[in-house]
């Protein structure tokens, strides 16, 4: 598919191609590897003007370029079309044409092909990424009924559309398309081999309170086989219940930022802010390397500053994000002039988010109470009160920004083997 897709990019000018960004250590998103896997950064749920995003794919590319991702996907919705008048385009493998096309000459970045399939409830959004063909995920009835509303809350919504989208047959076309179900949509895309997932569980029009919940539509797809994965965090909301649907069901969690506007727009570096993003662990860096991990649920979710995984996944990251370096007990200190029993170290953080810790063991420090920061790409100086000198030391925190299940924080436990 990439080739036939290449193939049908080739003669697009030179000037369609992303430029290649300066390094700007601010935009970077950069974690370590873990136990024979590559760390991957991925963004699987973007937008662009051939749906109802506000730029073209190039820039998506660019972005994603300047944030040092290692994959994207531009997820398109099939059916809510609201450029078409502008933007008439019968093939839905565009978006994704456009983004292969504007990869500069030598970019490592991998582009991975997506479509989001949109209903109203039960069924609302789903993702299909590492699909082979984006068209036969849609259909158009000829004969479908005008949307109309019978209900107060439908008359609402119906309001909130703008005038122009009803002139221009946006919300006739988008009715016309959610009669095909959307569970034949589904069952089309697990037969191109794509991973599915649930997109934003806890933002639908059915349900007001912004909390996700089961639906009999979304656990037979889950019995079939036929769904995958569910965002826990898209933009700037996680979502506990989510969280916890995802633990409960044996689902792949996932974070996403579902940009519609530009990057910088929405997480300015400037404030320190980044977009939300999947820790991919992949045994080689490759498309066929994603698909594998997400199936196999290796994924960490980095959200603002919490890192979101299940113990498997979370607690190696967490081991090669915080190294203890230059464990010694101290010599001679210059205000006392004999040895003391003080143990003396480095937490090196290895990663861009600052990581929390709680002090779970027996001993004290001298310079900090038991609530502690280790920047990111930074270093924290410790001096221990251990009492005596002992052989072996085990230091055992609590990481406030590492989560295992809502409200379930992840413990980590640095043993040191110490020189006589």
């Amino acid at each position: 598919m990439a080739a036939l897709l290449l193939g049908a990019t080739a003669d697009l000018p030179a000037h369609y191609k992303a430029d290649k960004p300066p390094k700007n250590e601010a935009r970077l998103i950069r974690f370590p590897d873990v136990q024979g896997h590559q760390t991957l950064v991925v963004d699987l749920h973007t937008h662009s003007v051939f749906s109802d995003g506000h730029v073209w794919p190039k820039i998506r590319v660019e972005e994603a370029l300047r944030d040092g991702l290692d994959a994207l996907a531009i997820t398109e919705h099939l059916e809510w079309q609201p450029h078409r008048a502008d933007l008439p385009h019968p093939d839905r493998n565009r978006a994704y044409q456009q983004a292969v096309a504007a990869l500069p000459d030598g970019s490592d970045l991998i582009l991975i092909p997506g479509s989001e399939i949109t209903r109203e409830a039960p069924a609302d959004h789903m993702n299909a990424v590492f699909i082979t063909d984006a068209n036969a995920l849609l259909r158009e009835s000829p004969n479908a009924p005008k949307i109309e509303a019978k209900t107060p809350e439908e008359e609402q919504l119906l309001a909130a559309v703008p005038q122009q989208l009803i002139d221009e047959g946006v919300l006739d076309y988008y009715g016309a398309t959610n009669q095909w179900p959307a569970n034949e949509a589904v069952r089309e895309a697990n037969n191109q081999g794509a991973f599915v997932f649930w997109a934003h569980p806890y933002y639908t029009r059915a349900h007001r309170s912004a909390v996700a919940r089961m639906t009999d539509f979304h656990q037979t797809l889950i019995e079939t086989g036929q769904l995958h994965g569910i965002e826990i965090a898209n933009g700037a909301f996680y979502s506990e219940e989510a969280h916890a649907l995802a633990l409960q069901h044996g689902l792949t969690l996932l974070g996403v930022s579902d940009v519609h506007n530009l990057i910088d727009w929405d997480y300015p570096p400037r404030f320190g802010a980044h977009r939300p993003v999947t820790l991919v662990f992949a045994k080689e860096r490759s498309a066929a390397g994603i698909r594998a991990a997400l199936f196999a649920k290796r994924t960490v979710v980095w959200f603002k500053n919490l890192l979101i995984g299940r113990e498997a996944e979370l607690k190696p990251l967490l081991k090669a994000v915080l190294d203890v370096k230059d464990a010694a007990y101290r010599v001679k200190d210059a205000t006392y002039q004999n040895d003391l029993d003080v143990l003396d170290l480095t937490l090196t953080n290895n990663s861009d988010a600052d990581i929390q810790l709680r002090n779970l063991s027996p001993y004290s420090f001298q310079h900090h109470g038991d609530d502690l920061t280790v920047p990111q790409h930074g270093k924290l100086k410790l001096s221990v009160r251990t009492l005596e000198r002992l052989p072996q030391v085990e230091l055992t925190f609590e990481v406030g920004n590492a989560l295992l299940a809502p409200k379930q924080r992840l413990r980590i436990a640095h043993r040191l083997t110490l020189a006589d």
